[in-house]
């Protein structure tokens, strides 16, 4: 990189590796560059292999920085998506951590696919998992709670590291009678049950799955099904951990056996407990806060992979639920169902 001023002005230089198609940098009919250019306020002029930035300082730093993130990125074997680029243009504009070395983190490779973080609180959410033996996974819809859990699970066991993987969620009636739902026990916990068959099989051959099951290397049931036991060489995920009590949360946590881990997922703005019961994964941060080698992350709307309204959405019911609690006199015209 090289670097000139003018008056306010700074014009600097990024020379692009020879060998490195400037496709893959600047994506199919240059639709990352005009991302980035629409996140500057900085002239980006490309001619070769290299690129000239114009701009403030401040701006044509933050350019450079960025392209120099990008060409490491790709150097990886990581692909640049149109979401990887304004990630990336995010955590250097909001925190000191490197786009390079958060997003070219491979938690699974598998299918022909490779796992990894999407954002800065993805990443220490994972590198908690690995330095804790249990580890709360606390945040909305589609920020990659379970999904990421679940994938350092498999890696462990692919690893050896553990004996085998259990995952369990609390069968709680989400606006339906489990007793009025047709078929037997079985069929009707399946639904509650069937999302992590659902990651399994993304992250699995699926023809191993029933082979894995049958001799209990993997193992996927309702909370219920947890109590009396101790988990020992297991990767345990408790799944919508806000369904439980706190007498619930409570067996499960001493379910933990010798080289076991756990990792307990929730999102506390979505629990379906009737009559206003506690909800374990609200009461837990209050009595295990301290204890050492247990990890609380905390996720927001700012790490939700989905589609990007997933994020509004959040955000919208967020503002939503404060101004309700801000003002009590409104509280009845909240909407039924779930909290």
């Amino acid at each position: 990189m090289s670097e000139s001023q003018t008056t306010n002005q700074t014009q600097a230089k990024v020379l692009i590796p020879e060998g490195q198609p400037m496709i893959s940098l600047l994506g199919s009919q240059d639709e990352l560059l005009r991302v980035i250019e629409k996140a500057f306020r900085a002239d980006i002029h490309v001619r070769g292999n290299e690129i000239t930035i114009t701009g403030s300082p401040e701006e044509s730093g933050f350019v450079v920085r960025l392209f120099e993130e990008l060409v490491e990125l790709v150097g990886s074997g990581a692909e640049l998506s149109i979401d990887s680029v304004e990630r990336s243009i995010a955590m250097l504009r909001m925190t000191s951590d490197r786009p390079a070395e958060v997003l070219s983190l491979d938690i699974l490779s598998t299918r022909g696919r490779t796992i990894r973080p999407k954002t800065v609180n993805q990443k220490r959410y994972v590198d908690a998992i690995d330095k804790h033996t249990i580890v709360f996974g606390i945040g909305p819809a589609g920020t990659g709670k379970t999904y990421l859990a679940m994938a350092k699970a498999v890696k462990a066991l692919q690893n050896k590291h553990v004996n085998r993987i259990i995952l369990t969620r609390p069968a709680v009636e989400a606006g339906e009678r489990l007793g009025f739902l047709p078929g037997t026990l079985y069929e009707k916990i399946d639904p509650y049950l069937r999302p992590l068959y659902d990651a399994l099989h993304d992250m699995l051959d699926p023809d191993s799955i029933p082979r894995l099951m049958a001799a209990g290397t993997i193992e996927v049931a309702p909370l219920a099904y947890m109590r009396g036991r101790t988990l020992n060489d297991a990767f345990i995920i408790l799944d919508e951990a806000q369904n439980t009590s706190p007498e619930q949360m409570k067996m499960f946590l001493t379910r933990l056996g010798f080289n076991s881990k756990i990792v307990v997922t929730g999102d506390v703005t979505q629990i379906d407990l009737p009559g206003g019961q506690d909800s374990g994964l609200k009461v837990v941060q209050d009595i295990l806060h301290g204890i050492n080698d247990i990890h609380f992350s905390r996720l927001t709307s700012a790490d939700v992979v989905r589609h990007r309204l997933v994020s509004d959405i959040v955000d919208a019911y967020g503002k939503y639920d404060a101004a309700m609690a801000s003002d009590p006199k409104t509280m009845d015209r909240r909407p039924r169902g779930r909290r």
